[in-house]
């Protein structure tokens, strides 16, 4: 990365002589970027955006207007430890998105991945994961320790508690409260949410072919028309459908769900 090109710093923009920019980064007027702060090449921060470090944000991001990246977290117990923030590349994050860094009583990392869309007023507190791919729409919320797999989808006002995981392309509808896991490809909604199915237009949309299609269905049977437990859930799914390589992301987000899976 380089470290040396100013060049798009707006002169209404203030900028810590020790953050690092890459080529063509762009700082809009009013911004502020604090020390401890690496932005690679392409990134474009607009007007009125706070990023405080120790962050590392990649490359060909956009983040809009009001927002605050990087920023000491909400939990109470957090001391001022050096606890850090990571974004990938080719993010969108909109105006007015809270985005915290991590704790020492977790990973002491927040991480965000790649080509991630976080609508306004998203915020994404201390020690989340967020991998790649994923839609998180107006005002939604991730409480502390939270997980969110590639291709997932939150919509709008979606409120999940902590250290809830929500499988990789699964969805929650607007409005919902999730306070236990989603499984991989599984839809949800409701207060608190239930499931509803699996994500099957989604799906269809990435390529998933018919014949995993069926199976992803079957599996949902067996995991909610059954009356099995999770762990036999897991065990049937093993054994049924070992030859299905899409099935391991679901026995996965199964086998780790430690507050147990909406039902």
């Amino acid at each position: 990365m380089a470290t040396n090109d100013w060049s798009g710093v707006h002169p209404q923009a203030i900028v810590d002589p020790s953050a690092r920019l890459g080529d063509n980064v762009t700082v809009g007027p009013w911004s502020y970027i604090g020390p401890d702060v690496e932005i690679g090449e392409g990134t474009e921060i607009l007007s009125h955006v706070v990023v405080k470090g120790p962050t590392v944000i990649g490359r060909n991001n956009r983040i809009f207007q009001f927002s605050s990246i990087g920023e000491e977290c909400q939990d109470k117990k957090y001391a001022g430890e050096p606890t850090t923030l990571v974004i990938g590349d080719n993010n969108v994050i909109r105006e007015n998105c809270t985005v915290h860094r991590g704790t020492v009583q977790d990973r002491g990392e927040t991480r965000i991945g790649s080509g991630n869309l976080l609508m306004a007023y998203v915020h994404v507190a201390h020690d989340c994961i967020v991998g790649d791919n994923t839609i998180l729409a107006n005002c939604a919320t991730l409480a502390g320790h939270v997980s969110v797999g590639d291709f997932a989808i939150l919509g709008g006002g979606t409120m999940v508690h902590q250290f809830c995981h929500i499988g990789p392309h699964s969805m929650a509808a607007g409005g919902s409260i999730v306070l236990k896991d989603i499984p991989a490809y599984v839809m949800a909604s409701g207060q608190s949410a239930q499931p509803h199915g699996m994500n099957v237009e989604g799906l269809k949309r990435r390529g998933f072919s018919k014949d995993v299609l069926l199976a992803l269905r079957r599996a949902y049977k067996v995991i909610y028309r059954q009356g099995l437990t999770t762990d036999q859930a897991v065990e049937e799914l093993e054994k049924s459908y070992s030859d299905v390589a899409e099935i391991r992301p679901l026995i996965d987000s199964l086998r780790g769900a430690h507050r147990g899976i909406i039902r």
